[in-house]
């Protein structure tokens, strides 16, 4: 009896959390159905965890004195989110800092229902605060002008530096500025330890090199310097140091074959995902001196 009461409150108490969350309409699309459906949450190593939908990722780094989200996904993602939290044994509450990756629908969708939910202080790089703050990717954005962009507005974002180390209590996770999928993208790293033993983490942005049909990387006006920054970014990310890699879009770097070995350590991941993207981008430079 007594257990069936303690279990009848633990229920009660998760639907009420449940009911504070307010989620912003949802939003259609070809592939979100695909993107946002479920997957059961887990431990990459230490205090991080993976907490984002099947297709569409979101990482919780967790602490004592607060926790650190990275991307929300879809609008519609952030009560999966919000359970997968739960599910874990923690309180979405409790979250102090929202992160991003870049500022497009599938990436920031949720931040605004988190942000109220959560009062987290949201941060982004100058061009992603941008278009956080106006509800669309800026104008520079290779996919601007795709129809229907535009994802729930977040007022109140922080704007930080390449290399600000952003802190909550004892975390400390670092943007890497990686432009060119959007003028914004950045990578976080930082470092999570178990057993005596710390590893490497890499958030790494998306690499990809997929536009608008009218954009070309190789002749944008508002971005003359895109391809050489965009080369840059590849750079970047094939250096960082790099033991436990989850990028933006999981499959870009093999989550689903890292779940079935159970071993999310992988020192090459980054090195392979930056080759793989490295000949996307000059697969697209050469499609677009032919025209």
């Amino acid at each position: 009896m007594l257990r069936t009461l303690s279990l009848l409150l633990i229920f009660l108490a998760n639907l009420a959390q449940t009911a504070r969350l307010s989620p912003d309409p949802p939003k259609p699309c070809s592939a979100c159905e695909e993107w946002n459906a479920n997957l059961a949450p887990f431990k990459l190593y230490g205090n991080t965890y993976y907490v984002g939908t099947a297709g569409l990722s979101a990482v919780l780094v967790t602490s004592s004195a607060g926790h650190v989200l990275l991307d929300a996904a879809l609008p519609q993602s952030a009560p999966i989110i919000d359970a997968h939290i739960r599910a874990l044994g923690f309180k979405a509450t409790d979250i102090k800092l929202i992160l991003t990756s870049h500022a497009h629908f599938d990436h920031v969708g949720g931040v605004a229902a988190l942000q109220r939910y959560t009062g987290a202080v949201v941060a982004a790089s100058e061009s992603s605060a941008r278009a956080l703050r106006q509800g669309s990717p800026t104008d520079d954005d290779p996919q601007k002008a795709i129809p229907d962009n535009n994802f729930p507005v977040v007022a109140n974002v922080r704007t930080i530096k390449d290399g600000e180390t952003q802190r909550v209590g004892t975390l400390a996770l670092t943007p890497h500025f990686t432009p060119g999928h959007t003028p914004g993208s950045t990578t976080w790293t930082w470092q999570s330890c178990e057993a005596g033993r710390c590893l490497d983490i890499v958030y790494a942005d998306s690499l990809n090199a997929v536009s608008a049909d009218d954009f070309r990387f190789t002749r944008s006006a508002s971005h003359p310097g895109l391809v050489d920054a965009f080369r840059k970014s590849i750079a970047t990310v094939e250096a960082l140091p790099c033991e436990v890699m989850v990028s933006v879009h999981p499959g870009f770097s093999g989550l689903d074959r890292k779940i079935a070995s159970g071993n999310f350590v992988d020192r090459d991941s980054c090195k392979a995902y930056a080759a793989t993207m490295r000949r996307t981008l000059e697969t697209r430079i050469a499609s677009e001196t032919k025209r």
